[in-house]
């Protein structure tokens, strides 16, 4: 049955209608995507109030620089950390997941586009008593949802931050592993200057231990002097053992960084750098625009605002398109045949009526997301400005003490010295001897690891203050720039 012309003219003044009435309700109620200004007002909003500047004790000194790997002068370190950002696997996964984020933004923005699909079929109606008929079908069918609302704007928009969430995840990933394998790096070396203490400590005492034998042999010391100095030789030789181990446990941590496999055969120097001049700190309101970690939480708040956009879209009805070509005949050879083709094209509205309310409850998920990425946002920022105070304080405090430990191991190894004559013109008692010797390595050993402290703090204010390891910005996963 022919359609007749009045037919015709309606469907297909129908489904202009259709549309032009769709684009031109979408024009007065489209859902735009949160701007970074709709982003920074509700971040910032979830802030106390910030100083103008830092209220740490330490003098200022200006704005912070890259490159603080480089500052130790170090080419053994600066090759390790590079090492470390080729192999280390959990940097490998952080890449991995900057590349996924990126695709899902291409899935996300696809929508946007109609889509296209290709059918084929053979199809055989046999009776039992008559002869059977073969038919072959094929087509295509495009469908293209028109996106009155924004809402599949909004949605690439989300997968857009989330995206960059993941890249900046990943640089902050780097500067962590990088200030990870200096601390360790520094960690090894003074371990390995702890065993050298300790070794120094039992040399020590083996030549007392001796002396006090032979002078116990002859008379001249007591079995209370051996028992003592037995005793301090059997301590100083469990504390070079504990020294000994704590070395290899430093360098196989080491080699996991750097996705090693951990046989602590990594050769490091044996005496540590000096300590960098301190960085510049720069104001606490640019921190919350250079530490990656927070750049992640802010844009966390922009992803959630957009998908609780395409929530409130998801509300409202939806207009889309669809077209199909095809074709079908008993002949294989005739399939192409323009007699045998057919298309159609049909506008369609879906509109919610009542779902028991479940795209109001998503709307509520969509908000409480909201409301947690900003006090999630809130919580970052704060960690951010105590660890930059923490560690300004700390390095004013290290400095002092610092001073005051050089001091106690001039003084106490000049003690020594006198204690050593002393004792072997009788004028003091063993106790006292070793007593002076046990506090030389107490002061050598707290040196020790005060030197570290002071590293590992220019690394842990460098890391707070957002600046980069490095003064080239690092090179990113190679996949498709994020629109």
């Amino acid at each position: 049955m022919k359609q007749s012309a009045f037919s015709k003219s309606f469907s297909r003044s129908g489904l202009a209608a259709l549309t032009l009435g769709a684009l031109a309700v979408g024009g007065c109620a489209t859902i735009k995507p949160a701007t970074d200004a709709e982003t920074a007002t509700s971040a910032q909003a979830s802030l106390p109030v910030q100083p103008a500047d830092w209220t740490s004790i330490r003098e200022k000194v200006g704005d912070v620089r890259p490159g603080w790997i480089a500052e130790f002068n170090d080419p053994q370190l600066m090759e390790l950390v590079e090492e470390a950002m080729a192999n280390n696997r959990n940097l490998q996964a952080a890449a991995a997941n900057v590349r996924r984020a990126r695709a899902v933004i291409r899935q996300a923005g696809s929508a946007k586009l109609p889509s296209v699909d290709a059918s084929g079929g053979v199809q055989r109606n046999q009776s039992f008593e008559n002869s059977g008929i073969t038919s072959f079908s094929a087509g295509l069918q495009a469908n293209w949802e028109i996106d009155v609302w924004g809402r599949i704007e909004a949605g690439q928009q989300a997968a857009i931050e989330s995206a960059r969430v993941a890249e900046a995840d990943y640089l902050f990933s780097q500067y962590s592993i990088a200030a990870a394998v200096a601390q360790s790096y520094f960690l090894v070396i003074e371990a390995e200057q702890q065993v050298e203490v300790a070794q120094g400590i039992v040399d020590a005492l083996t030549e007392i231990r001796r002396i006090v034998r032979l002078r116990y042999r002859y008379g001249f010391a007591s079995a209370y002097d051996v028992s003592l100095t037995e005793s301090d030789f059997a301590t100083s030789v469990d504390t070079l053992q504990t020294a000994k181990n704590g070395k290899l446990e430093a360098l196989r941590a080491l080699e996991g960084l750097l996705g090693r496999y951990p046989g602590a055969d990594l050769k490091t120097p044996n005496a540590l750098p000096a300590v960098p001049a301190p960085p510049g700190e720069g104001l606490p309101s640019e921190l919350l625009q250079r530490r990656p970690d927070i750049i992640a939480a802010e844009r966390n708040i922009a992803a959630a605002i957009n998908n609780r956009k395409v929530s409130e879209a998801a509300r409202l009805p939806s207009f889309s398109l669809t077209s199909t070509l095809g074709t079908s005949s008993t002949d294989l050879g005739n399939i192409l045949d323009p007699a045998n083709i057919v298309w159609t094209l049909a506008s369609n509205i879906l509109a919610p009526i009542f779902d028991n309310g479940r795209r109001d409850a998503q709307v509520d998920i969509a908000d409480a997301d909201v409301e947690a990425t900003v006090a999630l946002y809130a919580d970052a920022a704060i960690k951010a400005f105590t660890e930059v105070e923490t560690a300004l304080d700390r390095g004013v405090f290290l400095g002092r003490r610092r001073i005051a430990l050089e001091t106690a191991t001039k003084e106490t190894e000049n003690a020594l010295r006198l204690s050593n004559l002393q004792y072997k013109e009788g004028e003091i008692d063993l106790i006292d001897l070793l007593s002076v010797q046990q506090r030389l390595f107490g002061a050598q050993s707290n040196l020790l690891a005060l030197k570290r402290a002071q590293l590992n703090q220019y690394l842990e204010i460098n890391l707070a203050l957002g600046g980069n390891w490095r003064v080239i910005a690092p090179p990113e996963p190679k996949d498709e720039a994020v629109e």
